[in-house]
């Protein structure tokens, strides 16, 4: 799977590479952080695509001093060029085969680790590169999604989603890796950012009725949502 991400199929399927929703992703992480009160002079983000979401960062967190972002993809790397500049840097590398000594206040893997084939090994390497952990992960698996099959393998062909996971999936392999979860909170893109067809315009009114009645359930039958995690 990891070919993709270098010979340029996931270019050609995702020529934006997703940035359109980075403004939105920012939010949620500037959010999460200031909730938790954390302040931090360092930030890395792994996997981090065309550099949008961290590019959002620099503008909207002025005590951070070094924001670094790894990409394996050359084509994504190629479109971080035009982001960088003094204090926010990118490298066509994987953070993990840098020196050990290279850690920072915060870690993040924004939408990463369900394409990583063995996540459980990107987990433990994550756990050791900074203090903080920000984790962002599509809940893919879902009451509905089982039944129809088809939005699972629509994952898998356009965004190369390999693992996918419930929130109790998730929370069960972080404890097993020892990490403490700080804070966490679902996130809902296909409720507040424009519907990409009609059906997903449609399936935003039964999703908001039942969200508001109940948030577990309503992510566990109807999907469409994702979790952001902070973690230790």
């Amino acid at each position: 799977m990891k070919n993709i991400y270098e010979d340029g199929k996931y270019f050609e399927q995702n020529p934006l590479w997703h940035t359109e929703r980075s403004p939105w992703k920012a939010g949620k992480i500037i959010s999460i952080l200031s909730k938790n009160k954390i302040e931090f002079t360092s930030i890395a983000d792994v996997g981090c695509g065309a550099g949008e979401v961290l590019n959002q960062l620099q503008k909207n967190i002025k005590t951070a001093k070094k924001f670094s972002g790894y990409e394996i993809s050359p084509q994504g790397f190629q479109m971080t060029k035009s982001r960088e500049n003094e204090t926010l840097k990118f490298y066509n590398d994987d953070l993990f085969s840098q020196p050990e000594s290279v850690t920072f206040d915060i870690v993040m893997a924004i939408d990463v680790f369900e394409h990583v084939e063995d996540y459980f090994s990107f987990l433990r390497n994550i756990k050791q590169r900074g203090i903080y952990k920000i984790f962002h992960i599509p809940l893919d698996l879902s009451v509905q999604s089982v039944l129809r099959s088809k939005p699972i393998s629509e994952k898998r062909k356009k965004v190369g989603h390999i693992h996918y996971f419930t929130k109790d999936i998730i929370f069960d392999a972080l404890k097993d890796l020892n990490y403490e979860i700080v804070d966490w909170q679902f996130t809902g893109d296909t409720l507040e950012l424009p519907a990409k067809s009609k059906l997903s315009a449609l399936a935003k009114v039964p999703r908001k009725l039942f969200f508001a009645i109940d948030k577990k359930l309503a992510v566990r039958f109807l999907g469409g949502w994702s979790l952001l995690v902070l973690a230790k």
